[in-house]
């Protein structure tokens, strides 16, 4: 029997004639045979007709002139009198004589079944490849062993289409062949067709919630290290806080967030930050890695080679699964898995130059120093000085004028900075059988800072087995790393900064001496000043102050693939964290030369972290007919163990001798800590699609956390999402031009937990004192039984466009985040003996939209070239404040207060330089406080003030502090552009910002308030200072000094950077030539990291430790 067929498959019989019907033919082909006109109507409809050629006469003549009717009026007029009708199926048109059902005609044809496996292009089965007949929505998906097998009928015109996510999509006609053996290669550097939530993989194009994912190679074009500040080159709204201070500290993790800030945290005046430590930081997301929460020293010093792909969740349909964890955002990292094969081994090198960055420093030279002094008036005396005053201070002034005349001209800011050579190595083995595969991969990396003796040096090894058996999977990964990690003994940079130029730190031996010779050993005008020598400290001393840990972790996995589109996964980890930090001060340091009672010092410090975490859920998949459904429902708990010990001792024998059992005395009670927190959370999601146009996505969770208040230790979070792939309607296959039109919108609640171990329990504290019952114990804190989740509502609306093909593609998302019931300090009563407790008050809203950018501007034979582009705008708005906050602005205004209560020694104090702040309704997270200024006198060189009701005054007063500025900017991004040439390619990136305020401190610290006889001090001292009435200047007259200037709006400028953040050139090897030397792969490539920064803002940067610019090779080779 001879079948004609167009395409068929037969799967499932129901019929949808109805909405078939409702389409519109119009055809004017004049007289032709049927089977001509069923031709052209397939076309039209993009509908399968099937009938076999026994059943009638295909090529009867008919007339075929149909001007915009029905289905069922066209099908009726072109069969009529051929004693045939027709069957209204959901994919199909089935044509059958009109005495025969649909099942009798579909019994008579002929049926095949078609077998097959789908590899990769290293022979390894792809489970989960969709296998569909073109034009069709029906198919079958490969099982665990790649394997397929469907029923169809002989056709010449049949043709399979194969897919899968990261793959390259195969084509196959079929012409009756028993199997169909598919090789799929990888679509290198295409990441865009999933999104990984840490729980299941999403299709993107199905997907309603927000996020962007990056891939390996995107990160290591930016940042061969730091993962998170390469991060924020591919998503404006997660941006690190710069950090003026530590600069390129290798020690110092980033302070980071995502949409705004919302949490308050620790308040100003109560940080106590350390350079290493960010826990309960309120505004950082979480990582979750391999299925697992981990830290964000983990991330840090992980190794990118490491990474497959990191994706960032930011709204609420996107995080909601995560739930009491989920506000700030959430950061999905994939590890490499080991493959199939032939044993592979890939080894990777970085070589890094690193050098110190002193382009923002403006310090004077020698003989700058000694002019600004004599312009201060230090050698003119007074109109009572005695003949001695009068000759002291010209024997200084000719003094120094003799050092500099003959060359004495230190530079200080070199002594303490190096150009350092860094090397990084990573060796991942992999291979093994189809059922059973293995991994080795293998680490180390050396980093060492541009402060001399600074570094972080970095070792891992993990050891990866995957062994699959019929329809189950075990996975275990065992890891180990350590961190050591050592600050420069040279100490704080800002100390050398501050040093003057024309002093000598050697004497006339080139010995270091302990403290810098001034004025006949004194120091210079008679006064102490700080005369310890830096350089004394770390090069004859043995000051040390170091850090690490080591942390050992299993995990192990189960997947159990029960059917085709049903998982079910189960996955526990243990890990153990130690880290210890030992602090030592040379009892000959210059610390001890006022106070010489019991000098040199030890703390030593301990902790122990014991994690548990373990996730069961179970995830179903399926695509039937045109409905795609994406289910997951499952468990995770997670438990912390925590403890942690701090010894301080006194008194040691020499820098040598600075063992615990040297020191003179135990100088306080060793201090414990103990911390055990769990956590259970249960969640359900669903990824719905119908047709591929209209989409749904939906989840809740419930979470239980020991952290929160016993009446309160459960909470509720939720999401939803709606979205239309408009391009997908058929009407819009008319528009080619607009290959992508997608709207989604979302809504929900997360909640998150950072916050401190003792805000819901109470918290005490052993006394030193000893009684015969033991021990007394004293209440610190007070906990708040009722203390439960800040939640956060977050509205995400978006759409995304695609032109030519994606070619050009466009996408903007607009969100509200309402941050409610927000964990502050709440004040009570004195009596109670506590000043204050934590509760859920106060609400924060951040408001916002993002554009992201991609167009391919070149995309020939040999050619690429695409430049990129995002933009972020947030705007963040303190809501409501609670009556604690208020006290607490109040507090600001007390320690304000303190700066005329004290004296002249607390007036030099730079904290009061810096501004502080408050909480306002309407106000915001990042809004910078100060007094309003009119400027400086003219004539006498003060300051006047606008005081808060509009008057005018010469007095700097706490209460009449507003808003002066706000460092939050209009805008931030990125953009660059990807370039690629047959082998060779090139990424630059650059980074911007607009809009925001910046208070300049370099202004204030080294400009006007400089303690111009004990420091060093900004070029501008000289020539933009009030030196006689009638000078227009913007600060105060350079014959005050010594005393700091309080936050004053003069100090606040607009910050506008730009940052040429990276630039990358490749090149890969051609696999040929390498083929006959036994490589697999060999890439080389050179990028340079901050390489050049221009702000508005002219200010030091790097104040404690120096930024740094850092120029990469690396050598990646596989066989």
């Amino acid at each position: 029997m001879r079948l004609t067929l167009f395409m068929s498959i037969f799967f499932v019989f129901t019929s949808y004639g109805g909405v078939l019907s409702q389409q519109r033919v119009n055809m004017n082909l004049g007289e032709t045979t049927i089977k001509e006109a069923l031709t052209e109507f397939q076309r039209l409809t993009h509908k399968i007709v099937i009938y076999s050629d026994d059943n009638f006469e295909a090529a009867r003549k008919v007339m075929a002139n149909f001007k915009d009717v029905d289905v069922e009026l066209f099908l009726n007029t072109l069969l009529k009198g051929s004693g045939m009708t027709y069957k209204l199926m959901e994919d199909y048109i089935l044509i059958l004589p009109s005495k025969l059902t649909a099942a009798d005609s579909l019994g008579k044809l002929k049926r095949y079944t078609i077998k097959g496996i789908v590899k990769d292009s290293k022979g390894d089965v792809i489970p989960g490849v969709t296998v569909l007949i073109k034009g069709t929505t029906v198919g079958v998906a490969t099982g665990i062993d790649g394997k397929f097998e469907l029923t169809t009928t002989d056709s010449s015109k049949l043709v399979l289409v194969f897919s899968f996510v990261g793959m390259q999509t195969v084509e196959v006609k079929y012409s009756g062949q028993a199997a169909i053996n598919v090789t799929m290669k990888e679509e290198v550097g295409e990441l865009e067709d999933v999104v990984v939530t840490g729980y299941a993989n999403v299709k993107k194009s199905s997907f309603t919630g927000n996020s962007i994912q990056v891939s390996k190679d995107e990160l290591m074009r930016v940042s061969s290290r730091n993962v998170i500040d390469a991060l924020q080159v591919f998503d404006p709204s997660l941006r690190m806080i710069k950090n003026n201070i530590m600069g390129s500290d290798p020690n110092t993790l980033p302070e980071f967030y995502v949409r705004g800030q919302s949490g308050i945290g620790v308040m100003e005046l109560d940080k106590d930050l350390s350079q290493t430590s960010l826990q309960n930081n309120p505004n950082a997301p979480i990582f979750i890695m391999d299925g697992f929460e981990v830290s964000i020293e983990k991330v840090y010093d992980f190794d990118v080679n490491r990474i497959a792909s990191m994706t960032i969740l930011k709204d609420a349909a996107a995080t909601a699964i995560y739930g009491s964890r989920a506000a700030n955002g959430v950061i999905v990292i994939e590890t490499i898995a080991p493959e199939a094969g032939k044993l592979k081994v890939a080894y990777n090198f970085t070589a890094t130059v690193t050098a110190p960055d002193l382009s923002d420093y403006n310090l004077m030279n020698a003989r700058e120093k000694l002019a600004a002094e004599t312009a201060a008036g230090f050698f003119t005396p007074g109109e009572n000085a005695s003949s001695a005053d009068r000759n002291a201070l010209e024997r200084e002034r000719l003094l120094k004028q003799s050092r500099v005349d003959r060359g004495v001209n230190t530079y200080w800011l070199s002594k303490p900075l190096q150009t350092e050579f860094n090397h990084k190595h990573s060796l991942y083995i992999d291979g093994g059988s189809q059922d059973v595969r293995v991994g080795i991969d293998l680490r180390y990396d050396a980093q060492g800072g541009v402060m001399k003796g600074s570094s972080r040096d970095k070792i891992g090894a993990g050891f990866y087995v995957d062994y699959r058996m019929k329809k189950l999977q075990i996975k275990n990964y065992v890891t180990y790393n350590e961190v050591k990690a050592t600050a420069s003994p040279y100490g704080n940079f800002a100390d050398y900064a501050n040093k003057l130029p024309y002093d000598l730190y050697k004497d006339e031996n080139g010995n270091y001496v302990r403290t810098l010779q001034q004025e006949y050993g004194n120091g210079w005008h008679g006064s102490p000043g700080d005369l310890k020598n830096p350089l004394y400290e770390a090069k004859v001393l043995s000051n040390y102050s170091q850090n690490g840990y080591y942390e050992f972790a299993d995990e192990l996995s189960l997947n159990w693939y029960i059917l085709d589109n049903l998982q079910l996964k189960g996955q526990f980890k243990a890990m153990q964290y130690v880290s210890d930090s030992e602090d030592f001060i040379d009892p000959l340091s210059g610390k001890y030369a006022v106070n010489t009672a019991l000098p040199g010092e030890l703390t030593l410090s301990e902790e122990k972290r014991t994690q548990f975490s373990s996730n069961l859920f179970m995830n179903y998949v399926a695509s039937i007919n045109k409905h795609q459904i994406n289910g997951s429902l499952g468990l995770n708990t997670l438990e912390n163990i925590a403890k942690g010990s701090t010894d301080y001792y006194k008194g040691f024998p020499s820098g040598h001798l600075n063992s615990p059992e040297y020191a003179a005395e135990h100088a306080k009670k060793s201090t414990f800590t103990d911390n055990h927190t769990r956590l259970f959370g249960a969640f359900f999601s669903v990824n719905y699609t119908y047709n591929d146009v209209y989409l749904f996505d939906a989840s809740c969770r419930l979470d239980g956390s020991s952290e929160f208040g016993a009446d309160k230790k459960y909470a509720p979070f939720w999401s939803s999402g709606v979205g239309m792939n408009i391009h997908n309607y058929e009407w819009m296959k008319k528009y080619p031009v607009l290959s992508k039109l997608k709207i989604r919108g979302t809504y929900g609640s997360t909640g998150k937990t950072n916050f401190p171990s003792y805000a819901a329990k109470n918290s005490y504290d052993l006394m030193e004192d000893w009684y015969e019952t033991g021990s007394g114990v004293i209440l610190r804190y007070y906990g708040n039984k009722n203390l439960t989740w800040e939640k956060t509502n977050t509205v995400d609306l978006g759409i995304d466009l695609g032109f030519l093909n994606d070619a050009y593609t466009l996408t903007f998302s607009w969100y509200n985040k309402m941050t409610k019931d927000l964990i502050t300090s709440v004040t009570v009563p004195t009596s109670t003996g506590f000043a204050s407790y934590m509760d859920n008050m106060g609400e924060v809203r951040n408001r916002g939209f993002e554009l992201d950018l991609r167009a391919e501007l070149v995309k020939r034979k040999d050619w690429l070239i695409v430049f990129w582009g995002n933009m972020a705008h947030n705007k963040n708005r303190i809501m409501k404040i609670s009556d604690a906050l208020k006290a607490y602005n109040e507090r600001v205004n007390e320690e304000f207060a303190k700066y005329e209560q004290q004296g002249l020694a607390n007036q030099q104090n730079e904290k009061y330089a810096k501004p502080v702040l408050q909480y306002v309704e309407g106000g915001s997270m990042t809004s910078i406080f100060g007094m309003r200024s009119l400027g400086i006198n003219p004539a006498d060189g003060e300051e006047i003030f606008m005081r808060a009701n509009g008057s005018i005054s010469y007095t700097w007063q706490s209460q009449d502090q507003q808003i002066i500025g706000n460092t939050e900017p209009k805008a931030q991004g990125a953009f660059g552009i990807n370039a690629q040439y047959k082998n060779f390619s090139l990424f630059a990136s650059l980074m911007y910002e607009f809009g925001g305020d910046e208070y300049n401190q370099t202004l204030v610290t080294k400009v006007e308030s400089v303690d111009l006889k004990n420091k060093n001090a900004d070029r501008r001292v000289l020539t933009d200072r009030w030196q006689k009435p009638g000078d227009k200047t913007k600060y105060k007259k350079i014959q005050a000094n010594n005393v700091m200037t309080r936050p004053t709006s003069r100090f606040v400028q607009k910050y506008n950077n730009l940052k040429f953040n990276s630039l990358t050139v490749s090149y890969d090897f051609d696999r040929a030539l390498l083929q006959r030397i036994g490589l697999s792969t060999m890439r080389a490539q050179f990028s340079m990291k901050d390489v050049f920064n221009v702000s508005s803002v002219e200010q030091e940067r790097g104040l404690s430790y120096p930024f740094a610019r850092t120029f990469d090779f690396s050598l990646n080779i596989s066989f």
